[in-house]
């Protein structure tokens, strides 16, 4: 294979430009050409795309965000613009590509693959919501940039004696709220994946209220609740000053960690490797130290998985 291509696609997240830098260097490395495909799908349907160097990928791998930029494309759900995106694919000489983005965009990337285009999907999204991998490109940020929040809005809250409910990024995997809310000390932790007792939350606030406590920081997942309600009726039953700050997509932006930066970087070498040897139809992911490659039917079927464990050590710790 001597022509791949690389998108970026979805959400972006922290790292995608280290897994594009390593995809566009090994690929160099090999002997190979490699053409970057702006905006995600869209960019094959109505071709935008530049031929990459060495240049190109200079001084990226700290950089958040994508230099390949990203958008969800519904055209590219249609037969019609798949097979649009396939004649680029052919004009252009692309043999192989790699899908850097999630759940969505890896059944993006199972299409290609099933028309003829051998394709690995590298998984990046702060949800870390794949089933089929420890960690996403991107969490492991998302989380630091959390607890960053968590420790200011500590500092204000202690200085004015209030409840503060943190809501962070997760429709239905609560990841980013569970790794955060016990890294950051919170005393309460509400999920999508667990059903919450308001008046749990309540009695933990009084009680610490009770044992001279200046402060209390319950982290959300967007999923489970409307922050700004929640804050409303903890203040009506437990007469505590609460306020509510909606993280957003703040998020999403920022320096990646080391650990985002590492495991894109292994993970786009090993999509150029396995696209060499004309291994398609994909998706890398992360267990343990080891970098898998996985069909990507396979990991798209796999169930939701949530750590309870760390939820209950959570709920032991907040006591």
């Amino acid at each position: 294979m001597k022509k791949i291509g690389v998108l970026t696609s979805g959400g972006d997240a922290p790292g995608m430009n280290a897994a594009i830098r390593a995809v566009v260097r090994s690929g160099i490395y090999n002997k190979c050409q490699i053409i970057g495909i702006k905006r995600g799908y869209d960019g094959l349907i109505n071709p935008q795309y530049v031929e990459m160097n060495l240049s190109s990928v200079a001084d990226i791998i700290h950089r958040g965000g994508t230099i390949l930029g990203t958008a969800r494309s519904e055209e590219f759900k249609t037969e019609k613009g798949r097979l649009q995106a396939i004649n680029t694919l052919k004009v252009l000489g692309i043999e192989g590509m790699v899908v850097i983005g999630g759940d969505g965009s890896f059944k993006g990337a199972e299409k290609l693959s099933k028309l003829g285009i051998p394709t690995i999907g590298i998984p990046a999204t702060i949800d870390n919501d794949l089933n089929y991998t420890d960690y996403t490109i991107g969490f492991d940020t998302a989380v630091h940039t959390v607890l960053d929040a968590i420790s200011k809005i500590r500092d204000t809250s202690t200085s004015h004696d209030r409840a503060n409910i943190i809501e962070v990024m997760g429709r239905n995997c609560g990841d980013i709220a569970l790794y955060a809310g016990l890294a950051g000390g919170a005393e309460s932790i509400i999920l999508p994946e667990v059903a919450f007792d308001l008046d749990k939350v309540c009695r933990k606030i009084i009680a610490g209220r009770n044992r001279g406590k200046r402060h209390s920081i319950i982290i959300l997942a967007e999923g489970a609740g409307d922050g700004i309600d929640i804050s409303k009726k903890i203040e009506e039953k437990t007469g505590v000053e609460t306020r509510a700050t909606i993280l957003g997509h703040i998020q999403r932006g920022g320096t990646p960690t080391a650990n985002d930066r590492i495991i894109a970087s292994k993970m786009g070498a090993k999509a150029v490797e396995l696209l060499q040897i004309g291994i398609g139809n994909q998706v890398l992911g992360s267990k343990g130290k080891e970098i898998i490659n996985i069909n990507i039917e396979e990991a798209l079927s796999q169930k939701s998985k949530f750590d309870k464990n760390i939820y209950d050590l959570a709920n032991v710790l907040s006591i």
